[in-house]
C-alpha cells in the first residue's frame, strides 16, 4: 500500500476528517445501509481516524467483524481509543498495513475503500489481494474524491480491477464523488 504521493493526511491533522460537518456531508449509515447488515465481516481499509469504522461495526452488530486497516499507527491508535469502552470494542480488529500490501488474512463479505485507492502505488497488486480477500458473493465499495481523482483516472483503476479479476456490479449515485461496487468476475 505504498503511497502514489505524499496526500496522506498525517494523523496529528486527522481532526479535519473526522468532524459533524463531514457526518452531515458523509453520512456513514447513508453510504452504507444498502451494503452493510449484521453478522457481515467487513474490511475497512485506510480507515484512518474511524470516521466509517464504529458506524460499521454497529451495523455488523455482535456477531458481526470489522477489520480496520490503515498505514499510520497513529490513526490507527485513534480508532483503538474510539471504540475503547463501547459496544463495539470486541468486533473491531485493527490492522497496520504493510507498505507494499495490505498484509490480512481471512475473507470478507464487504471491502470498503473510501477516498484511499487513489493514493495506492501499485493497484495492480492491490485489487488482486482485494480479489483473495473477498468472499464469492462479497462486494468491493471504492469511493474516490471529485477534485483528486478524474473521471479518466477513475475509469483506469476500474480497468486495473478488472484486470485482478473483479467487475463492476453497480455504479451508485454519489455526487460529486466517483463510486463503483465490485464483485468477483
Amino acid at each position: 500500500m505504498t503511497p502514489t504521493n505524499t496526500h496522506i493526511c498525517p494523523a496529528e491533522l486527522s481532526g479535519t476528517l473526522d468532524n459533524r460537518i463531514r457526518r452531515w456531508l458523509q453520512n456513514p449509515q447513508r453510504i452504507l445501509r444498502p451494503y452493510v447488515r449484521e453478522g457481515m465481516e467487513v474490511l475497512e481499509i485506510g480507515c484512518g481516524p474511524g470516521f466509517f469504522t464504529l458506524d460499521i461495526a454497529r451495523m455488523v452488530g455482535k456477531s458481526g467483524r470489522v477489520v480496520a486497516v490503515d498505514l499510520q499507527e497513529g490513526m490507527l491508535q485513534k480508532v483503538r481509543d474510539k471504540v475503547r469502552g463501547t459496544e463495539v470494542e470486541g468486533n473491531v480488529v485493527l490492522h497496520k498495513a504493510e507498505e507494499d500490501r495490505i498484509g490480512v488474512s481471512g475473507s470478507f463479505d464487504l471491502v470498503f475503500l473510501f477516498y484511499m485507492v487513489h493514493e495506492v502505488a501499485d493497484r495492480g497488486a492491490f485489487f488482486r489481494e482485494l480479489a483473495s480477500l473477498v468472499r464469492d458473493s462479497g462486494l468491493i465499495y471504492i469511493v474516490e474524491p471529485p477534485i483528486h481523482v478524474s473521471k479518466k483516472a477513475f475509469e483506469d483503476t476500474l480497468k486495473i480491477a478488472g484486470d485482478a479479476g473483479l467487475a463492476i456490479a453497480e455504479r451508485p449515485k454519489r455526487f460529486p464523488d466517483k463510486v463503483a461496487i465490485l464483485k468477483k468476475a
